[in-house]
């Protein structure tokens, strides 16, 4: 169950986690390079990356801030291999953070395919013999004013995710994107934590 709207962005890998009141550790079904590249929801609520969680044993476990209760619906989304962790600002200024990294033999990836408006999960030997894939995420807090917020020219609003305090938005009713400008419907108000992830995109 979520607070807010259910992501509809294609198939995600989903993990369940077992909550018992002591455990605050668990290991993860993928190793992860960011705290930024999952989605963790514990009893609907969505966690805030090194707040509420982060990682350890280099990415193949996540370490909640407090033990999730017992009888909690605990889960975590992979979104994909990003390898960049936003930082929250106390401006109306925007800030990103890009990386890039290559893909191994045996690897596993989530690529947008625009001419399926989907997502698809990939190997390497699904591309040339070498690829570089860039990521990036876009942080900053609200100031009750601005409304808009840039983003990489060709991002459409099924290939990034906006969350607002947390909350996953929904495209087109919560936020439009024309070039390179997103539009929130409602300005988010002072203090409110805005992150945009924009998916992986073949560089």
């Amino acid at each position: 169950m979520y607070i807010g709207r259910e992501p509809s962005y294609g198939a995600f890998e989903r993990q369940s986690l077992t909550a018992d009141s002591s455990t605050a550790s668990f290991t993860l079904d993928y190793t992860i390079g960011s705290s930024s590249s999952i989605m963790v929801s514990v009893a609907g609520v969505i966690q805030e990356p090194e707040v509420g969680y982060t990682l350890t044993g280099g990415g193949t476990s996540i370490l909640f801030s407090a033990a999730p209760t017992s009888g909690d619906t605990v889960f975590v989304i992979f979104l994909g291999l990003a390898r960049d962790v936003g930082q929250f600002l106390n401006s109306g200024i925007i800030t990103a953070q890009t990386a890039e990294t290559s893909v191994a033999d045996g690897d596993e990836i989530l690529i947008y395919d625009t001419s399926a408006s989907a997502l698809r999960r990939m190997t390497k030997a699904n591309f040339s013999p070498t690829i570089t894939l860039t990521y990036v995420t876009r942080t900053r807090t609200g100031n009750g004013t601005l409304a808009t917020d840039t983003v990489t020219s060709g991002t459409a609003v099924d290939n990034v995710l906006v969350y607002v305090n947390g909350l996953l938005q929904q495209p087109t009713t919560d936020y439009t994107i024309s070039g390179t400008t997103l539009t929130h419907v409602v300005a988010p108000a002072a203090s409110d934590k805005i992150v945009i992830r924009e998916l992986p995109r073949q560089g």
